[in-house]
């Protein structure tokens, strides 16, 4: 795929990871939605640093986790775009969800924004995509490493791994769908610093990554025209580096 001209959805594309990817597609030249539930003056900022670039950038705001939302924005980008050639599935939810628990709203709340959206999607979208379109969704490396205490993220990263396959299959050869599944690229903002030399220590390259490099490897996968139903790790080493 040739990104520039082409039209893009990127779902949390107002800040983090999301917003390094909108950052790559408006650099490479396409017209990027950029989808929020509440980060609004984030996005409006993502969108006028995209705008910039000379693309055609706007906001969307969306609760992908709400079917009855999803439907609105689809609607949304149909009005705007015409038509789409790029989805890209970054919002997602890191909650902590002890388990066992004797409360569930973590665990609904999680798996509605990052599986359940994901689909709501694609759902809505893929029929308005055009021949040639490409589908990425952010999963994450704790699909083979689980990290304590966060379940409900493992398990709808998982489940998104499985579902990024199981759209391959259903939309091939019309449509491409890959995933990229990132380490160590952007520490939470309250992870203290010796947890954070902990973390870039597990990792053979001995350091974080950036969203950039997400953004790089979502970049390839739209690319590479021959690449379907795969995932891409993105960790610096992690899953080989330590334990």
């Amino acid at each position: 795929m040739e990104i520039r001209g082409k039209r893009a959805l990127v779902t949390g594309g107002a800040h983090r990871v999301g917003r390094a990817i909108v950052m790559m597609l408006a650099g490479a030249g396409a017209d990027v939605a950029v989808n929020y539930h509440a980060a609004a003056q984030a996005a409006a900022e993502t969108v006028a640093e995209a705008g910039a670039l000379g693309v055609d950038a706007w906001a969307v705001r969306c609760d992908v986790g709400d079917w009855e939302d999803v439907q609105a924005m689809s609607a949304a980008v149909r009005a705007r775009f015409g038509s789409l050639d790029i989805i890209v599935n970054s919002a997602s939810l890191f909650l902590r969800t002890p388990f066992p628990s004797d409360e569930v709203d973590a665990w609904q709340q999680v798996r509605a924004v990052g599986l359940d959206g994901p689909y709501y999607v694609c759902n809505s979208l893929v029929p308005w995509m055009d021949e040639d379109g490409a589908i990425v969704n952010i999963v994450d490396n704790c699909i083979w490493r689980p990290y304590p205490n966060f379940i409900a993220h493992t398990v709808s990263k998982a489940g998104l791994l499985a579902l990024t396959r199981a759209l391959a299959l259903e939309l091939a050869p019309r449509i491409r769908v890959n995933a990229v599944a990132p380490g160590p690229v952007l520490p939470p903002e309250r992870l203290p610093p010796d947890r954070r030399q902990v973390i870039a220590d597990r990792t053979l390259l001995k350091r974080w990554g950036q969203p950039q490099d997400v953004a790089q490897a979502v970049k390839y996968l739209l690319e590479a025209d021959f690449v379907t139903g795969e995932v891409l790790v993105v960790d610096g080493g992690e899953s080989l580096g330590g334990t």
